[in-house]
C-alpha cells in the first residue's frame, strides 16, 4: 500500500463513455493516490449527447459484489452513485448495514445531463428512507436537494434551508451544490454539519466540459475520507480537485465533455 493512501469503493453505474459513474470515479482516485474498487449497479451505453440504454444490476449480485470486496479488503470510505431501482437501493443500504460502513458518501443521482431519468419514481422515496440514514454526508446538487427536501430552491437560503430538511433524514452532513443556478459568475455550495452552515463560494468556471462532475467530487471526498482526512477538510479537498478537474476538462465527442481528471492537488504533489 505504499503507492495508495488508502481504499474506497464506488457503488455506482458505469457510464460507457468513460466520463461520469465508475469510470470518473476511478480516475479520480487514481489521481488522489487511493486504490478505487466497484460495485457496479448499473450499466449504461452512453455518449457524449444521450444515454440510450440502461440495464440495472440484480439487486442479488449487488449484494455479492459488497460481501466480496467488505469481505476481503480494509475499505476506508465508500460512495454510491446511480442506484435506479428501489431493489438496488434495499441490496445497498442492507451492505452498508451488515459491513458497519460508517464512511459513506451518498451521491443522489437522479438525472443525466442529457436529461435523461436515472432513478425509478419509487425509489427516491426509498433512497430517502432507507440510505440517507446510513449516509456521514450526502452530496445533492439544487434539483436533487428539491427533490429531497420538498423545497423550491431559488436563493442560498433555500439552500441551507433545503441541507437543514435533508439532514433530517439520518445524515451526518449534507452538501447542497449551487453550480446548477442562481449567481452568474460565482458558485456557492453549502454544508451543513453539526446544525451549522458553512458557504464555500469560489468563482465560476466557465467550461461545457462538465459531465461528469457530481460523480467526481463525491468521489474525491470519499477517496479523502478513506486517507483519514476529516470531512470538513475532504470536502474541501473534493472541492479543490473539482476546479482543477474542470479546468482541464475536454470535449472527445459531439456533446458535453468530461473532465481532465489526471491532474495533481497540492497535496499530492507535495508527496510525489
Amino acid at each position: 500500500m505504499e503507492l495508495y493512501r488508502g481504499i474506497a469503493v464506488s457503488v455506482a453505474g458505469s457510464d460507457s463513455g468513460g466520463g461520469a459513474g465508475i469510470q470518473a470515479d476511478l480516475k479520480t482516485c487514481a489521481a488522489l493516490k487511493v486504490f478505487g474498487m466497484t460495485v457496479i449497479t448499473a450499466l449504461t451505453a452512453q455518449n457524449s449527447r444521450e444515454v440510450s440504454a440502461v440495464w440495472n444490476v440484480p439487486a442479488g449480485l449487488v449484494h455479492a459484489q459488497m460481501d466480496a470486496l467488505w469481505s476481503d479488503f480494509p475499505v476506508g470510505a465508500a460512495k454510491t452513485g446511480m442506484l435506479g431501482a428501489a431493489d438496488t437501493i434495499r441490496a445497498v443500504a442492507s451492505g452498508i448495514r451488515r459491513w458497519n460502513v460508517d464512511k459513506l458518501v451518498v451521491d443522489p443521482v437522479m438525472i443525466a445531463q442529457s436529461g435523461a431519468s436515472l432513478i425509478d419514481d419509487d425509489a427516491v422515496a426509498v433512497l430517502r428512507e432507507e440510505l440517507l440514514p446510513l449516509a456521514l454526508i450526502v452530496t445533492p446538487n439544487i434539483p436533487e436537494a428539491e427533490k429531497l427536501s420538498g423545497f423550491t430552491i431559488e436563493t442560498i437560503e433555500d439552500m441551507e434551508q433545503a441541507a437543514e430538511e435533508i439532514a433530517k433524514s439520518g445524515p451526518k452532513a449534507v452538501l447542497v451544490k449551487g453550480g446548477h443556478r442562481m449567481q452568474p459568475d460565482t458558485v456557492t455550495d453549502i454544508l451543513f454539519l453539526e446544525g451549522k452552515v458553512s458557504r464555500f463560494t469560489d468563482g465560476r468556471i466557465f467550461t461545457e466540459n462538465t459531465h461528469g462532475t457530481g460523480c467526481t467530487l463525491s468521489a474525491a471526498v470519499a477517496a479523502e475520507l478513506s486517507a483519514g482526512i476529516p470531512l470538513p477538510e475532504a470536502v474541501r479537498r473534493g472541492r479543490q480537485y473539482l476546479r482543477m478537474a474542470l479546468k482541464s476538462g475536454f470535449r472527445p465527442g459531439a456533446g458535453w465533455g468530461p473532465l481532465g481528471h489526471a491532474v495533481a492537488p497540492p497535496w499530492i504533489e507535495e508527496k510525489a
